[in-house]
């Protein structure tokens, strides 16, 4: 039976010896190398890249087109109007009433009689070939003189660009612009009109109505018609009757035909 025990033993011992040489050992080392070290974590590359935000391209809106809009400009007030003490003064008159449209303070109307004569005097001094009476170049050297200016005589041949034209240099002098009547035998003043679009900002603005006053109100012409009120707005058709073209065999310069303008020029 010791014999038997002892065989017994001996085959367990051997058999023991041979299950440890079969099963794996795991040391340190390779347990380490299964799981990533701090250091390996912290240094290892990100997987995401960031993505720089799209540029939206952008564009000026187009800026708004100006559309023309109702214009008025009127230099006139209660008591500028003066008559013509004659039937031969209308430009002295045409003067005194240009001082008034441009004098502010209203402390010093011209409407004197004596002063319109003596204005006459000045006017018909200046002129040439007038048939003994004052002419336009009379009218713009006296304006001038008298501290209203510098004016000058200006043709026009189109109707519709001498309306243009006084409008647009009363826009930008603020002073009154003559008016040579009834073929060049009358002197009106223009002191304001309307229009569709300002003349300071569309170049092509229409005139719509034109302000005048006529200092032989309220007798009037039977040939031109009658004399319209002190700062009547006429439409450009009715000025037309009696705003024409200026018949040269009425006094000699050397102007081309046209429509007559005594207009303000820049003061330098």
């Amino acid at each position: 039976m010791i014999g038997a025990r002892t065989r017994l033993l001996a085959w367990l011992i051997v058999l023991a010896g041979f299950i440890a040489g079969c099963t794996p050992t795991v040391g340190l080392d390779a347990a380490a190398t299964e799981q990533p070290t701090a250091a390996a974590t912290a240094t290892a590359p990100a997987t995401e890249t960031a993505v720089a935000p799209q540029q939206i391209p952008t564009t000026d809106a187009p800026a708004p087109v100006a559309v023309p809009q109702p214009f008025a400009l009127n230099l006139y007030q209660e008591g500028d109007f003066v008559p013509q003490y004659t039937f031969d003064w209308c430009v002295a008159a045409s003067i005194q009433m240009a001082h008034n449209l441009v004098d502010d303070t209203r402390g010093g109307s011209w409407t004197d009689a004596g002063q319109q004569g003596e204005l006459w005097e000045m006017a018909r001094a200046h002129s040439s070939n007038s048939f003994n009476g004052a002419n336009p170049f009379g009218w713009a050297q006296v304006l001038t003189e008298v501290g209203m200016g510098p004016y000058s005589v200006v043709s026009v041949p189109d109707y519709g660009d001498a309306l243009q034209t006084a409008a647009r240099t009363m826009t930008e002098t603020g002073r009154p612009v003559g008016l040579v009547m009834w073929s060049g035998r009358h002197a009106w003043v223009m002191s304001g009109f309307e229009s569709v679009g300002d003349p300071a900002q569309f170049p092509e603005f229409s005139v719509t109505g034109v302000r005048v006053l006529d200092p032989l109100y309220p007798y009037g012409s039977g040939q031109w018609g009658p004399s319209p009120e002190p700062n009547s707005l006429l439409t450009p058709e009715q000025l037309a009757t009696q705003f024409v073209v200026r018949e040269p065999r009425r006094w000699s310069s050397e102007l081309p035909a046209g429509y007559l303008l005594v207009l303000p020029q820049a003061q330098g």
